[in-house]
């Protein structure tokens, strides 16, 4: 019978018995090699990690201060105003015009923004116009007065002859004392009227914002066009300010310090200043100040420190490192001066570790770190001061690995 070459061969799909074993031998030697990939995987793994370097912040121990002035204490803060004024209008109004700048001195009362005035203008001509009509009553009834004061002295002649009755004296007086009371009333409603002319003319000056003292404007918070009022309305739309201004010549520091060392700074005790901008240029400074009270949360109190000599370099907000500096006692009278140990060099404390035996540090020497024992003084803030052990210079690792070894290779961090 004649094939239908037409009709697919399905035969030729048909996997023979020798390439279905090949098949399977193949997959078994996959499962069998995966174990050897694995361990060689975590070998390699293992010898990468074995020799990366441990990655460590080093810093250099200090020398400390000899003779004079000494430090007691190290803390950190920041440089603020003591005058520092968020300015606002005492009105509700648009703005109409701004005359400033970030970055722009101002004077004491030079114009920074105008308001729209137009309304209030229009109440103080109104204050105005009353006061005038009040004015002119006074010329009419005077002269009404005058008359009036005629008439009586008349009546009084003509009582006197005979000619005239009583009641027509007594009507001639009850004139002259009716337009003596209105015109001390018009007198009155002048007095009132010019008072409220200073009311409306204090409203349009009101529209008026002007400098309260001399600084810079450090925040511009309001543009021609925009409302502002002195309380918050109307959600997003209204502002409640107009300009910041900074007195620089107010600026001083203020520092948090642990209270467990506050007994170490007192009222116009010399201070080392140095900001983080600017930190080879130590500034001279005193405190000003020790507020009296502790913040229970962080367990500090808060000293305003204030700077011997101010310039353009000491800006709001920057942050600045102190040294409170405390003088060395002198001897008594007659007695040589007993010298107790005295410090070879200040380290972080983060470079200190202890164990049961003493405290060590990890010192760095030529990519390794070499463990050595320290005997450590008085603590001096964020430093501690190390009596034994260490010389200026020296560079201990300060954050690393939580476990190193004497001798660990290390790299540092840049």
């Amino acid at each position: 019978m004649p094939v239908d070459s037409s009709k697919p061969d399905l035969g030729s799909l048909r996997i023979q018995d020798g390439q279905r074993s090949k098949s399977g031998m193949g997959k078994r030697v996959i499962y069998a090699s995966l174990p050897v990939v694995i361990f060689a995987a975590i070998v390699a793994t293992a010898f990468a990690l074995r020799n990366q370097k441990p990655i460590v912040e080093v810093a250099a121990a200090a020398k400390p201060d000899a003779g004079g002035l000494q430090t007691a204490l190290n803390a950190s803060g920041y440089v603020t105003p003591r005058r520092r004024a968020t300015i606002a209008a005492k009105i509700t109004g648009r703005v109409t015009g701004v005359f400033f700048d970030e970055g722009t001195r101002v004077k004491d009362g030079q114009l920074l923004a105008t308001l729209d005035d137009s309304d209030y203008k229009r109440a103080l001509d109104s204050a105005k116009a009353d006061r005038d009509s009040a004015e002119a009553s006074i010329e009419d009834l005077e002269v009404q007065f005058r008359n009036a004061a005629i008439q009586l002295k008349r009546a009084e002649q003509l009582r006197d002859s005979g000619v005239q009755t009583q009641e027509a004296l007594d009507n001639a007086r009850t004139a002259v004392d009716s337009l003596r009371a209105k015109i001390a009333l018009a007198k009155q409603q002048v007095a009132a009227g010019q008072s409220r002319i200073a009311v409306a003319q204090q409203a349009v000056d009101n529209c008026t914002i002007r400098a309260p003292f001399p600084g810079i404007v450090v925040s511009k918070d309001a543009q021609v066009g925009e409302m502002v009022s002195p309380v918050s309305a109307g959600g997003g739309f209204t502002r409640t300010g107009i300009a910041t201004i900074v007195d620089m010549k107010s600026n001083e520091i203020e520092v948090d310090v642990n209270e467990s060392y506050i007994a170490r700074v007192k009222g116009g005790q010399l201070v080392k200043a140095t900001l983080d901008a600017f930190p080879n240029d130590p500034y001279d400074a005193k405190v000003r100040t020790v507020i009296p009270t502790a913040d229970r949360q962080k367990a500090t109190v808060k000293v305003r420190i204030s700077f011997l000599k101010l310039d353009d370099k000491i800006l709001p907000d920057m942050g600045v490192k102190v040294a409170f500096l405390e003088e060395e006692k002198p001897a008594a009278k007659g007695k040589e001066k007993e010298k107790g140990p005295q410090a070879v060099a200040l380290i972080p404390k983060s470079a200190v570790h202890s164990d049961s035996s003493a405290s060590f540090v990890y010192l760095l020497r030529d990519g390794r770190v070499e463990r050595r024992a320290v005997s450590l003084g008085m603590d001096r803030g964020a430093d501690i001061a190390v009596m034994a052990g260490l010389t200026p210079g020296d560079s201990v690792v300060v954050k690393g690995p939580e476990i190193l070894h004497d001798g660990d290779k290390v790299e540092i961090r840049q």
